[in-house]
């Protein structure tokens, strides 16, 4: 009896030991704040449609934020009309993404990049305080592109490169030029739903065929996805001296932290 009394003390003292850190409950992820920024509507749903939904999916706090409002976007249709039907699209895309929808108030085809526009995007992203921004790859065809790139670099360089700066593609061989990948994230769980947010877009005549034919971004998904193992896969890239984040971590977790403005 001694002996069995005494392995009953030994168990009782191990669990008020060690019982409190056994039943803790498990650290709890920091929800980011993930803003996707794209020159036009319909480029950050079809450059990160797959990232947009995962990273929502997973709790994060995400932002697709649009440049301009596509006034040049629809042949024959005056700006101001064509700004609200592709504003309309671009709100429709987000709601199917779970995402938010921001438009930034550039003129699309009349992109400007000079000392006001620095400042604008600076004073946005210092308010916004995010923790992960994806925006355009800096060699590109299409000046409202490169443009939006600039405005975006020069805020993460002079600012302290505070937050985690990523590259997406758009239309690679086309618009996007030489674009090298350093990451690649497995968007097969969430395809269908990129899909339909990207044919939101019907304005610009985004069709299942026209995104697997002249709109490149099918062919993408699936040649991106042989690359990393996956069916479909989407590629990002990070800037030199950006701290590194885990892409599919990210869209891997359920974070219960909420985010700070």
């Amino acid at each position: 009896m001694p002996s069995l009394r005494f392995g009953l003390l030994r168990r009782l003292a191990f669990l008020l030991l060690l019982g409190p850190v056994l039943l803790a409950p498990a650290a709890e992820t920091p929800r980011l704040r993930i803003f996707v920024i794209g020159a036009h509507p319909d480029d950050p749903e079809s450059c990160a449609g797959g990232f947009l939904a995962r990273a929502a999916a997973a709790g994060h706090d995400v932002t697709s934020v649009y440049l301009t409002t596509g006034e040049a976007g629809i042949p024959g249709t005056p700006a101001a009309e064509a700004a609200a039907i592709r504003r309309k699209e671009a709100v429709r895309a987000c709601a199917i993404l779970g995402v938010k929808a921001e438009f930034f108030g550039e003129i699309d085809g009349a992109t400007v990049v000079d000392q006001a526009r620095y400042k604008k995007m600076a004073e946005y992203l210092q308010t916004q305080k995010p923790d992960l921004v994806v925006t355009h790859w800096p060699i590109d065809t299409h000046a409202d592109h490169r443009a939006c790139w600039n405005l975006v670099y020069h805020a993460w360089f002079w600012g302290g490169k505070k937050f985690a700066l990523y590259y997406m593609e758009a239309m690679s061989g086309h618009q996007s030029m030489g674009f090298q990948p350093t990451d690649r994230l497995d968007i097969g769980p969430v395809l269908q739903r990129k899909h339909e947010a990207c044919f939101a877009h019907a304005s610009q005549g985004i069709t299942p065929a026209s995104y697997e034919g002249e709109i490149l971004h099918g062919q993408m998904e699936r040649f991106r996805g042989i690359e990393g193992g996956y069916q479909h896969a989407e590629a990002f890239a990070r800037q030199d001296q950006s701290r590194s984040v885990d892409l599919s971590e990210i869209c891997a977790q359920r974070p219960a932290v909420k985010a700070g403005p």
